[in-house]
C-alpha cells in the first residue's frame, strides 16, 4: 500500500477512535452522574484512548518518519506547525467559553468534558508528533545500540499504554524498575544532539524559537488539560483522567526532557557557529581549489578561487596574486587594492630590505607593522605572503594585508599555506591535462596526416608489356614525407616519378598532397623532363615555406622508343642493372631540388638525360632513408652494400627482390624501428 494511503487510513482511523473514546467517556460520565449502569464498558474509553494514541503514532511515522527530505529545522518546523494548529484550535474553544460567558451550557459538565476530550486529543497529537521529530533528531548518525535502546524504549511505553487500558496492576518493585529504567534511557537519549553541530548561526537562533514555542505549547495544554480534569473532579470522577494515565506522564516528560537539552546544547553551541562555519567553509574552498581544474577552463580561473578564497579564509581587508607569465612578464590580480599601491608596497619592502615575505623565506608572518607604518598614503599594517609553486618552481605570490597590526596568526597561515599549495598542484594538473588534450589533439592530426599520406600513395601501379614495377614504402614517424607513383601518360609512355618531402608529420603530408597534384597534372601533358621539374618547381616555389624543399627524380619510360627519359631534381642517383654486362652503376646526375631555387634560373640546375633499356635491365629508384639506415655500430648501409644487394637477385622479379632488400636492410640494422623513411621503387624490363 502507498505511503499516501496508509497517511489517510490512520488520520480516518485516529478521528474514528477519538469518536468512540468521547463518546464513550460522556455516556459512562453521564450513567455515573445519574446513578445508572452505563450502556457502554467502563473501559471502553482507556482502550480507545490506546487505539487514538497508536493510531496518531502511525500517522506521523508515515508522514514523517519516512521523510527523507526533511532536514534539522524542517523537523522542529513541523514541531512548531502541529502545536501551532493545536493551540489555534484549543484557543477557539477558550473564545467560545468567553462568548458563553456564565450560561448553562458554559458550565455543564458534559460540555467540559467535550472540551477537556478535545484539548486531550489535541495535546496527544502535538506529544506523538514531536516524539516523532525527536526520533529522527536522536537517531542521526545512528549506531546498534542507539537503536536497540530506542527500541527498548518505544516497548516500555507500549507496555505502560497496554496496562492502562487493560487495568493491569504491577506489583511495585516491577512498577519501579519500568519506571526508573524508562527515565534512565530519556536520559540517555536525549543526550543524542550530534545534528546541532550542522546547524549554522541563523539555523540556530531558529530553532531557539521555535523550541521556546514548543514549551509554550507544551506548557498552555498541561494547564488546559488540568484546568478541565480539575473542573469535573468536582461533580466526578468517572471520567478519562490524563493525570491517572502513566503513558501520557511518560510521553509529556520526555518530550519537554528533549526539548530542555536541544534548548540548552543549541544555546550553549551559539558562540562556536561563527568558528564552525569558518571552519566550514575554508573545507568548501579546499574543495573548490582541488576540483578546479575539473571544473574551470583557465589557469586564470584558479588563480580567482584561491584569492576569493584565501581572503574570505582568513578575513582579509586586501589581497593580490602576482603570477609570472611564460615570458618572465608578471601579471596582478587584485582585491580591494590597486596595482599602483601594491606596487608601492612591494617597492617600500624591497627598498628597506625586509626578509621573509615577498623572497619567502622562512618566516612568514613576521610582524610589518614598524615597516608599514613608515609608507605614508596606506592603511594596511599586516602583511602574509606565500609562494605559488608548480613541480617546486615558484611561478607566483600570493599576499594578504589587513588594517590592524598583528592582523595574522598561525592558524591562518597554515590555512592559506594549504590553500596556495593545493593550488599549485590544481595548476599542475590543469597545465597536464592540457598537455594531455594537445597530444591527442596531435595523435588526431597524425592519424589524419598518415590518412592523408595512404591516400596519396598509389594503390595500383601501373604496368606494361616492356616492364614490371613493384614499390615499397614505410615511414619512420605517424607520417612520412616520401612519394612515389605512376601514371599512363599514352599508348607507349608511362611517368615514374618518387620524392622525398623534407620535414615530417602533417606539413610534409600537405606537401606530398602538393606534389601528387603537380605529377598528376604535368605528366598528362607528355612534357619532356626537364620542363617537368621547371615547371613544378614554379608551382611549389610560392608553397613551400623558407628552408623547405621537395627532392625528386621524374622519369618518362618509352617502350616504343626502348629509352627512358629522366630529370633529377637533388635526388639520390639512381641505380641501373644491366643485364647485358651484368653491372650495376649509380646515375649520378646534376639537379637541385624543388624550392631551393625560386628564381627563373631554376633552369639551369636541371637537365634531361636518356638512358636505354634492354630485357633484363633492372631500374632501382629509392629515397635516403635506405643507404642512410645504420647498423648497430653506427655505420651507415651505404651505397655499395645497396649494389650488393641487388645484384644478388638479379634473376628474380621486382617483387622478389625487393622484399629480400628489405630483408637485409633489417638484419643490417638489427631493429625494426627505422630512423628515416624508407622507400623503394624497383622496375625491371621484360
Amino acid at each position: 500500500m502507498k505511503t499516501k494511503a496508509l497517511i489517510r487510513l490512520t488520520f480516518l482511523a485516529a478521528i474514528v477512535t477519538w469518536l468512540v473514546m468521547l463518546f464513550s467517556d460522556v455516556t459512562v460520565l453521564f450513567s455515573d452522574l445519574k446513578g445508572l449502569t452505563p450502556d457502554v464498558p467502563v473501559w471502553l474509553p482507556k482502550v480507545m484512548l490506546d487505539l487514538y494514541v497508536i493510531s496518531v503514532f502511525y500517522y506521523y511515522k508515515f508522514k514523517i518518519e519516512r521523510d527523507e527530505s526533511l532536514n534539522f529545522t524542517d523537523l522542529l518546523w513541523r514541531v512548531f506547525a502541529t502545536g501551532l494548529v493545536a493551540t489555534v484550535l484549543s484557543l477557539s474553544l477558550r473564545v467560545l467559553d468567553f462568548l458563553l460567558g456564565s450560561t448553562k451550557l458554559s458550565s455543564n459538565i458534559f460540555f467540559i468534558d467535550v472540551e477537556y476530550l478535545v484539548n486531550l486529543g489535541l495535546l496527544l497529537s502535538f506529544l506523538i508528533a514531536a516524539g516523532t521529530c525527536w526520533k529522527r533528531l536522536i537517531l542521526y548518525q545512528k549506531s546498534k545500540w542507539l537503536i536497540r535502546g530506542w527500541l527498548v524504549f518505544e516497548m516500555l511505553l507500549l507496555i505502560v499504554l497496554l496496562s492502562d487500558s487493560l487495568q493491569i496492576i504491577f506489583k511495585e518493585w516491577l512498577f519501579t524498575s519500568i519506571s526508573i529504567l524508562t527515565g534512565l534511557l530519556s536520559l540517555v537519549l536525549s543526550a543524542n544532539m550530534k545534528w546541532v553541530a550542522y546547524l549554522n548561526f541563523k539555523q540556530k537562533w531558529t530553532s531557539l524559537l521555535l523550541l521556546l514555542l514548543s514549551f509554550f505549547y507544551l506548557g498552555y495544554f498541561l494547564f488546559t488539560v488540568i484546568h478541565f480534569s480539575d473542573e469535573i473532579k468536582l461533580q466526578s470522577m468517572a471520567f478519562l483522567d490524563f493525570q491517572n494515565h502513566v503513558f501520557n506522564i511518560y510521553l509529556f516528560s520526555f518530550v519537554m526532557l528533549y526539548s530542555i537539552f536541544s534548548f540548552l546544547v543549541i544555546l550553549f553551541n551559539l558562540p562556536t557557529s561563527s568558528v564552525f562555519e569558518q571552519k566550514l567553509e575554508e573545507v568548501v574552498n579546499f574543495q573548490r581549489i582541488s576540483q578546479s581544474v575539473q571544473t574551470e577552463q583557465s589557469e586564470e580561473s584558479v588563480y580567482k578561487i584561491l584569492l576569493e578564497s584565501s581572503v574570505s579564509s582568513v578575513f582579509a581587508d586586501a589581497a593580490w596574486l602576482e603570477i609570472k607569465g611564460e615570458q618572465q612578464q608578471s601579471r596582478l590580480q587584485t582585491y580591494q587594492i590597486t596595482e599602483s599601491d601594491a606596487h608601492k608596497i612591494q617597492e617600500h619592502l624591497n627598498g628597506r630590505h625586509v626578509k621573509g615575505i615577498l623572497d619567502q623565506s622562512s618566516d612568514k608572518t613576521k610582524n610589518l607593522s614598524n615597516h608599514l607604518a613608515t609608507l605614508k598614503g596606506t592603511r594596511f599594517r599586516s602583511l602574509m605572503a606565500f609562494p605559488v609553486q608548480v613541480k617546486g618552481e615558484k611561478i607566483g605570490t600570493l599576499a594578504l594585508l589587513k588594517e590592524l597590526p598583528e592582523g595574522f596568526n598561525k592558524e591562518m597561515t597554515q590555512i592559506v599555506s594549504a590553500f596556495a599549495n593545493q593550488a599549485g598542484i590544481s595548476i599542475e594538473n590543469f597545465r597536464l591535462l592540457k598537455e594531455a588534450i594537445q597530444n591527442e589533439r596531435y595523435k588526431e592530426e597524425l592519424k589524419i596526416a598518415k590518412m592523408v599520406q595512404k591516400s596519396l600513395l598509389p594503390d595500383k601501379l601501373e604496368n606494361d608489356n616492356d616492364f614490371e614495377i613493384s614499390a615499397f614504402s614505410e615511414s619512420a614517424d605517424e607520417v612520412g614525407g616520401d612519394y612515389y607513383d605512376t601514371l599512363r601518360i599514352n599508348d607507349h609512355q608511362v611517368g615514374l616519378i618518387i620524392a622525398d618531402v623534407s620535414g615530417k608529420g602533417t606539413t610534409a603530408a600537405f606537401h606530398m598532397s602538393q606534389m601528387k597534384g603537380i605529377f598528376h597534372s604535368l605528366a598528362q601533358e607528355a612534357l619532356e623532363p626537364k620542363v617537368f621539374m621547371m615547371r613544378a618547381n614554379q608551382a611549389l616555389k610560392y608553397c613551400l615555406e623558407r628552408g623547405s624543399f621537395i627532392s625528386a627524380t621524374y622519369f618518362v619510360v618509352d617502350s616504343k622508343e626502348k629509352m627512358i627519359y629522366y630529370s633529377r631534381a637533388g635526388h639520390c642517383p639512381v641505380l641501373i642493372y644491366r643485364a647485358a654486362s651484368r653491372k650495376a652503376d649509380y646515375l649520378i646526375d646534376k639537379g637541385a631540388a624543388l624550392g631551393m631555387v625560386k628564381g627563373k634560373d631554376y633552369c639551369n640546375f636541371v637537365e634531361t638525360n636518356t638512358l636505354p633499356y634492354a630485357s633484363g635491365d633492372i631500374m632501382v629508384l629509392f629515397t635516403d632513408g635506405i643507404t642512410e639506415a645504420k647498423g648497430p655500430r653506427g655505420e651507415e648501409f651505404g651505397l655499395d652494400l645497396l649494389k650488393k644487394t641487388i645484384t644478388e637477385v638479379v634473376i628474380r622479379g621486382p617483387k622478389e627482390i625487393q622484399e629480400h632488400l628489405i630483408k637485409k636492410l633489417y638484419e643490417y640494422t638489427g631493429t625494426e624501428e627505422i630512423d628515416d623513411d624508407y622507400t623503394i621503387l624497383i622496375v625491371k624490363f621484360r
